[in-house]
């Protein structure tokens, strides 16, 4: 199958402007789509320190700074494939640039909010800008990269941003709230913002647009409510329990949107997602994988940072170069996998990486009780390695599984599954914490927990994951 994406199925622009083969061996494309995604993902957990500084200086209720942190991400996470579905309509590039506008001068607003219900809705529309940003990001690097070997390498570099976004996060808001105002951690992204956009327009090439598909409403719709009824009551499980009515019913109804969606796609003539790609067993594997190893990842990432502060008093400054052996070895876990993946195929990375994760939630969950925090620093390493090793060649399985003309929408759909695998580990990690009779026990079952997520994960390798790449 070849990666340049194709005009099948609708009007396309002119294919010179879109060709793969422009640049093929320079990595601004790569630059330019990284700095997105790292400043996407940056915003999820930036905030989290630096929330109770806001909450004071504006006045805000509980509720407002709830919504202050969990706004962006409900809103990411429930337009996610909607963003993927008008990438491919429209661009990926075009829409890719959008949200990058969006996310910036919505940044400005935020920086600039006079009082919570403004900042609140700043938010919200920063998430919008975020799930325009994040399908077409993929997209775009396959569209960039056509070579099997060079887009691993790609995707790795990607993937591994999360990572280091997540857990620099906490470390950089502390900083700038406790230094020059929590009204930097919005206008940083200005600048961030800007050099993206220069970078997109001048180095990343047009993509097609399939003008004649129709976008599915219905179906849309029917995903937004899912995803954000699904976010919304992994939250609160972590305040309120997993038994709470408001939890409870939001699972409930969050099932009935999807049941809704499938419904739907069913009947659609021109479907979000094609049932050939739903019922793929490559697509929907791969995106499971990612659901997993996110819910790994982040659980441990999620009751470490509360681990480290609250039993063993380091302050929010102290936290993320504590969680820096995790997210050190992303980097060099997504590099070496980019470059072993031609020689190997995806299935040995994407199961081994697994196993080294599992291997170390294992690890810290039979340290015993108040272990010293250099017997951590082995676990946190195999679980950053791990997780970094298997994204590569889960991420080039999924888009390697969908037709060019959907690679938005496969993109937006890997993405949707790994924010939920994300909700779901820290809302369980915070559940388990406050409802065991010893911190300690709550936190190593959280860890034991990852594990198993982790040795499911490579057993679906084993079954879903092609063990040669495709263009070899």
């Amino acid at each position: 199958m070849t990666f340049a994406e194709s005009a099948g199925g609708g009007r396309s622009m002119p294919s010179p402007e879109s060709a793969p083969k422009s640049r093929p061996r320079s990595w601004a494309p790569l630059l330019a789509v990284c700095t997105g995604y790292f400043m996407v993902i940056l915003d999820v957990t930036v905030i989290n320190v630096a929330v109770p500084v806001i909450g004071r200086e504006l006045s805000a209720s509980l509720t407002g700074i709830q919504w202050i942190t969990d706004g962006y991400t409900l809103v990411f996470a429930g337009l996610l494939l909607t963003g993927g579905a008008l990438g491919d309509r429209l661009g990926n590039r075009r829409v890719f640039c959008s949200g990058v506008a969006v996310f910036t001068v919505s940044s400005a607003a935020c920086a600039l909010a006079p009082n919570a219900p403004f900042l609140v809705a700043a938010r919200l529309v920063e998430g919008l800008g975020a799930a325009l940003i994040v399908p077409g990001s993929l997209a775009l690097l396959q569209q960039a990269y056509p070579a099997p070997a060079t887009r691993s390498r790609a995707f790795g570099l990607w993937g591994s941003m999360a990572g280091v976004a997540a857990s620099a996060g906490p470390l950089l808001g502390g900083l700038l709230a406790s230094t020059v105002g929590w009204r930097w951690v919005f206008l940083i992204n200005l600048p961030v913002g800007t050099a993206c956009l220069v970078l997109t327009l001048r180095h990343v090439a047009r993509s097609p647009r399939h003008a004649a598909r129709r976008l599915d409403w219905p179906a849309q719709c029917a995903v937004v409510a899912a995803v954000a009824l699904l976010t919304a009551a992994l939250n609160e499980a972590g305040r309120r329990g997993w038994s709470a009515p408001a939890v409870l019913a939001g699972v409930g109804l969050a099932g009935l949107a999807a049941a809704a969606f499938a419904v739907r796609e069913r009947l659609a003539r021109s479907p979000a997602l094609p049932l050939s790609l739903l019922r793929s067993r490559t697509m929907i594997g791969g995106a499971v994988i990612g659901l997993l190893f996110n819910f790994g990842f982040y659980g441990m990432v999620f009751t470490a940072s509360l681990e480290f502060q609250h039993q063993r008093g380091f302050s929010a400054l102290g936290t993320g170069p504590a969680l820096f052996p995790a997210v050190a070895m992303t980097m060099f876990a997504s590099v070496l996998s980019g470059r072993l993946s031609r020689r190997t195929g995806d299935r040995p990375l994407v199961i081994s990486g697994m196993l080294v994760a599992a291997l170390g939630l294992v690890g810290w969950a039979s340290s015993g009780a108040h272990p010293a925090y250099p017997v951590l620093v082995a676990p946190m390493m195999a679980a950053g390695f791990g997780t970094s090793f298997a994204l590569t060649g889960s991420t080039a399985t999924v888009m390697g599984a969908a037709p060019p003309a959907y690679s938005g929408a496969a993109s937006a759909l890997f993405n949707t599954t790994r924010q939920v695998g994300s909700a779901t580990g820290v809302a369980l990690g915070g559940s388990l914490l406050a409802t065991a009779t010893h911190y300690d026990t709550g936190l190593r079952t959280s860890m034991a927990i990852g594990a198993l997520a982790y040795l499911t994960a490579a057993g679906l390798a084993w079954l879903c994951v092609p063990a040669k790449p495709k263009g070899t």
